[in-house]
């Protein structure tokens, strides 16, 4: 995966800064609790949610087993269609296989659909260097585009932006990259909109290459699919004359049949809608109807690792909706942007670590940043067990870390800080095997209780600083039971 995030604090240090700005925390808090509560009404309308989520479930799981098959089915499929398939191990290989594509075309620019695959890589840089300007179509992508931030949601990477602050960033770097802003912008949504297409509207029709991700790809027909909101989309999918997808591996669905399902479930459960607005798919080329060359781009950067852990790998079920973002606790207040990826919340808290390793601060933190309420897992529309996962790459990273693939040789990383855990474990399960011992230690954390503090000393008062430590009873329950019942089971 793209280094692209990596170099951030890891998450406690990032939420820290985050929780302390009230604006931050009032955009997030308004915006996820209107999502969450129109999905909500959304997902009740409909009778059958359990049995589509389960079905939903059941399909990813299936491909995930048989996705080398898939993938062979779909490159014939693509190939027979009239695409050209490329083959992307890792960033660096699938922004190199872009980059030539746009070179070969002789443009400078391209417009691009919001693709979360292309921002997990970092193409967009990888095009700066090269000399070929990428412009995001989407309008929240455009608004951190033109503010030269970082995407914070799944769904509205905007997010953290009020209305005031969007406008005085049309105003302010609008003219710089094309048509610009209006003279005497509001921040009314309208004319925040109508700011939007004007200035895109030059790039749809002068651009002659584009760039697009897929929600799903369909193995027995080679189609793409991508569901979007504004429009914009069918723009970049129809107008140029080339276009180049970049599409995770585990994207596939078998068959039309199974697309179904989906197109029930991402709408209502992402932007609360019954039917999206604008479904596009594209199977291949055909002459006279839109781009001339298609190109797909089947991006690998970490998901066959996923693919081979048996618990980790549901996260590659994932659709993109952000509904465990808008639930989240955890995300609510401390943003996007303190995971330290483009896919922040509870999905990104255990799909990031396993695309890219726990080698860096940010990744081995992110298993940690979550309360494991299990909202997550509730709203999520094929049953990921969030909580499981992220129970299991903490202790994976407590007894050492990634294991990582070196020639055919398998090598498990050293964990970092996390010596005094394990230490504490070993001391706890000698304490358990030995009762004496055990007992012992009971009766002598009775005796001393008054003088135990509230608080953890050094690094234990990073968890105590908001938390007293549990108090010592007065006597212990194995105590209590010899002196009340002798020690003797009288159920019997």
């Amino acid at each position: 995966m793209s280094g692209t995030f990596v170099g951030m604090p890891a998450f406690p240090k990032a939420a820290h800064e985050a929780v302390n700005n009230p604006t931050l925390r009032g955009n997030l808090r308004h915006a996820t609790h209107t999502i969450r509560t129109k999905r909500a009404k959304a997902v009740a309308e409909v009778s059958d949610w359990a049995e589509l989520r389960e079905a939903g479930k059941r399909i990813k799981d299936h491909t995930l087993r048989h996705l080398d098959d898939y993938l062979v089915q779909l490159e014939e499929s693509v190939t027979a269609a009239g695409g050209v398939v490329h083959w992307a191990a890792d960033a660096e290989e699938a922004n190199r296989i872009v980059t030539e594509l746009v070179r070969a075309t002789g443009e400078r620019e391209v417009v691009k659909v919001k693709s979360m695959a292309t921002q997990e890589i970092g193409l967009n840089e990888a095009l700066e260097a090269a000399g070929i300007h990428a412009y995001e179509t989407d309008l929240a992508e455009l608004i951190v585009q033109l503010g030269k931030d970082r995407p914070s949601h799944i769904l509205v990477p905007a997010i953290h932006r009020n209305r005031g602050e969007i406008r005085d960033i049309f105003v302010r770097e609008m003219g710089a990259w094309g048509r610009a802003a209006p003279e005497g912008l509001t921040d009314t949504p309208a004319e925040l909109a109508e700011a939007a297409r004007l200035h895109l509207r030059e790039k749809f029709l002068r651009a002659k290459v584009g760039i697009s991700g897929a929600n799903f790809m369909v193995a027995e027909t080679g189609t793409l699919v991508v569901v979007e909101s504004e429009g914009n989309g069918r723009m970049c999918l129809t107008l140029p004359e080339t276009l180049i997808s970049v599409v995770g591996i585990e994207k596939i669905v078998p068959t039309w049949r199974d697309l179904e399902v989906f197109l029930q479930t991402l709408p209502r459960s992402s932007t609360a809608e019954r039917m999206n607005p604008y479904t596009s798919m594209w199977t291949g080329t055909t002459d006279g109807d839109g781009p001339r060359a298609f190109h797909l781009v089947l991006l690998d950067n970490g998901r066959t690792d996923t693919l081979a852990d048996e618990v980790g790998r549901q996260a590659l079920r994932c659709i993109r909706c952000s509904a465990c973002l808008n639930v989240c606790p955890v995300y609510e207040r401390a943003g996007g942007h303190a995971y330290g990826s483009v896919y922040p919340g509870p999905i990104g808290a255990i799909l990031s670590p396993q695309l890219r390793g726990t080698a860096s601060e940010i990744d081995a933190s992110l298993p940690y940043a979550s309360s494991l309420c299990g909202a997550c897992y509730e709203v999520c529309p094929v049953a990921i067990d969030i909580p499981e996962v992220l129970v299991h790459l903490r202790e994976r990273i407590a007894q050492g870390g990634r294991a990582t693939r070196d020639g055919n040789t398998v090598v498990l990383k050293p964990a970092k800080g996390h010596a005094a855990e394990r230490a504490a474990m070993r001391a706890a399960r000698w304490a358990f095997s030995h009762p004496g011992a055990l007992g012992t230690g009971q009766r002598l954390a009775s005796r001393t209780r008054r003088f135990h503090p509230r608080t953890l000393p050094g690094p234990g008062r990073a968890w105590s600083g908001t938390r007293d430590l549990p108090v010592v009873p007065a006597e212990s329950f194995r105590e209590w039971w010899q002196r009340t019942r002798g020690g003797k089971d009288t159920t019997k």
